[in-house]
């Protein structure tokens, strides 16, 4: 298969045409934040193409495993491919399920860019309403996810909208989960931030603000954004 349709990073190449959510900013900009430090199980909640796990196979020690889940059966066959297609295809597992069906020993680290726009918004493509609806994973049934498989001492990293974090903070403590570090992404200087990279973790602690913005008011990279993308971008 030619590579026209997919994105080449430096250690890795992604084909999304037959995923509904493509290779896009919050999905990079997860995968390249995450911390990994002396991660050795991770869970991608809806890998979609499966390019935040293999992001954080690039990044992580070399006997982290990690697996990825997937309701789509599309998109889980293409993140398969992918991920065959890598230099990590014994760390990286594709596993076609519902993530509130999916049983599994408990992970030290869990991902995910879940959907966020509400149920009754119209899309022309069902896969793409499917993977955009918080329909298929409302923030309750993400939570309720993370909550029962993640370890005692884990992290949960998502990539969410600004309001849907808010209600996420809102909601965690329920699933005994709380804030930890919450960085607001800002497209450009001057722009009011409209996602957030948050961090959970068990137990009630200090949570740290922090923000990245990613073009600077020319319209170039930032210095953050560079920092943490150079691993993966062919040009930065």
């Amino acid at each position: 298969m030619g590579r026209s349709s997919g994105f080449t990073f430096k250690q890795f190449h992604i084909e999304h045409d037959r995923c509904a959510m493509k290779v896009g900013t919050d999905g990079i900009l997860l995968g390249a934040w995450t911390p990994v430090a002396n991660t050795r199980r991770v869970l991608d909640i809806g890998t979609g193409s499966g390019l935040i796990a293999l992001m954080l196979a690039q990044r992580s020690r070399s006997d982290c495993l990690i697996d990825g889940v997937e309701l789509d059966r599309d998109a889980a066959t293409q993140a398969r491919a992918n991920v065959a297609a890598s230099p990590w295809t014994s760390r990286v597992n594709i596993v076609e399920n519902a993530i509130q069906d999916y049983q599994a020993p408990p992970y030290d680290l869990i991902v995910s860019n879940p959907p966020y726009f509400v149920a009754g918004q119209s899309f022309s493509d069902p896969a793409r309403a499917l993977a955009r609806h918080t329909g298929a994973l409302g923030s309750r049934d993400l939570l309720a996810a993370c909550h029962r498989l993640l370890s005692a001492a884990g992290q949960v990293a998502l990539v969410l909208p600004t309001a849907m974090a808010d209600e996420i903070l809102c909601i965690s403590a329920d699933y005994d989960l709380y804030g930890v570090c919450y960085t607001a992404v800002i497209t450009r200087v001057g722009k009011e931030a409209n996602r957030v990279l948050l961090l959970l973790g068990r137990g009630l602690s200090r949570c740290e603000q922090g923000e990245i913005v990613i073009h600077s008011a020319d319209g170039a990279y930032s210095d953050r954004y560079i920092q943490l993308t150079h691993p993966f971008y062919l040009k930065m």
